[in-house]
């Protein structure tokens, strides 16, 4: 089973400080052992929401929303994307990771295919199989 791993916003990643040496120090340490694991597929630092934007959807109407957003807390810093055996072993493993700060990190199962049952019909698999296998072959 894949995991997202949701690293919430600071106000220092907000406000766009970098971490320090030996906080990167830790975090590849860390990264080297989630990849030699086989659990991590994934993962990036994001820039700051003062750098973002937002598209509503009303209908047919799109309105753009240029950064930065209130509200820290419900913000994302930065992502994981993992892959384990149980939601269990991703705790397990988030547990581990290098935060010392009152950090908060949201951990969220991504939904597989055979999740949606009957509504993802042979033709809409067969679709999804195909665009992944176009995605994995532009990494080459």
């Amino acid at each position: 089973m894949r995991f997202m791993v949701l690293v919430k916003a600071s106000q220092d990643s907000e406000a766009g400080v970098m971490p320090t040496e030996e906080l990167l120090t830790k975090m590849g340490k860390y990264n080297e052992e989630l990849v030699k694991a086989g659990v991590m597929l994934a993962g990036e630092g994001l820039h700051p929401t003062s750098k973002g934007a937002r598209v509503r959807f009303e209908g047919d109407k799109r309105t753009v929303i240029d950064g930065p957003f209130a509200e820290t807390k419900e913000l994302v810093a930065g992502y994981w994307l993992w892959q384990v055996r149980s939601r269990e072993e991703a705790i397990e493993w988030l547990k581990r990771a290098p935060f010392d700060g009152g950090a908060e990190v949201e951990l969220r199962q991504v939904f597989e295919m055979e999740d949606f049952g009957a509504e993802l019909t042979p033709e809409l698999r067969e679709q999804e199989k195909r665009l992944l296998n176009e995605i994995e072959s532009r990494k080459a």
